[in-house]
């Protein structure tokens, strides 16, 4: 499926899904997104899924690519690197299977759309290794990545405005407590 035919679709989805707290997006970062999408799927390992409504139309998507071994230092990863420490980021992230974002628009949610893109980029995750980060401020989605089996190893800074990550149910670190 040619990602640049359904650019237009995922940027409509992206804002929709995005527009609410925390993340507020409006139609200028749903026009960012829609440039990053492009650089991101040059990146090794990139993956996508889209999600359709019976009407055809596009209701959701995911995007993942493989974490390099060198553990990237833009965007949040020294938030992640310092809190996971160079052990566990080599060890749990680096090689994996790095979901970047999830997205759904809000007529389809709670139809089980959020979890089958999921499922869809990680299915052949290396020995089952993925993981994701999101801000400590998307309750909602903190809510849905525990219910779907997604363990947080990280806690929030005392301000409240770190990342989580979190590790797919299939991870060999994926443990219970």
């Amino acid at each position: 499926m040619e990602l640049q035919t359904w650019l237009p679709a995922i940027r409509e989805v992206y804002r929709d899904a995005f527009s609410e707290p925390p993340w507020y997006a409006d139609d200028d970062e749903a026009d960012a997104y829609r440039s990053r999408l492009l650089a991101d799927a040059t990146r090794p390992g990139f993956r996508h899924a889209l999600a359709f409504d019976s009407d055809g139309s596009t209701v959701g998507f995911a995007t993942a690519w493989t974490t390099p071994e060198a553990f990237p230092t833009d965007r949040c990863y020294p938030q992640v690197h310092a809190a996971l420490g160079p052990v566990r980021t080599g060890e749990w992230l680096c090689g994996a299977i790095e979901v970047d974002e999830l997205a759904v628009a809000r007529r389809a949610r709670g139809r089980g759309v959020a979890r089958a893109l999921l499922d869809t980029v990680t299915a052949d995750a290396p020995d089952g290794r993925s993981w994701l980060l999101t801000s400590v401020r998307a309750t909602d989605a903190l809510r849905f990545y525990r219910r779907a089996g997604w363990r947080q190893v990280t806690h929030p800074a005392p301000d409240g405005r770190s990342v989580a990550v979190f590790l797919g149910p299939r991870h060999p670190a994926n443990t219970p407590h």
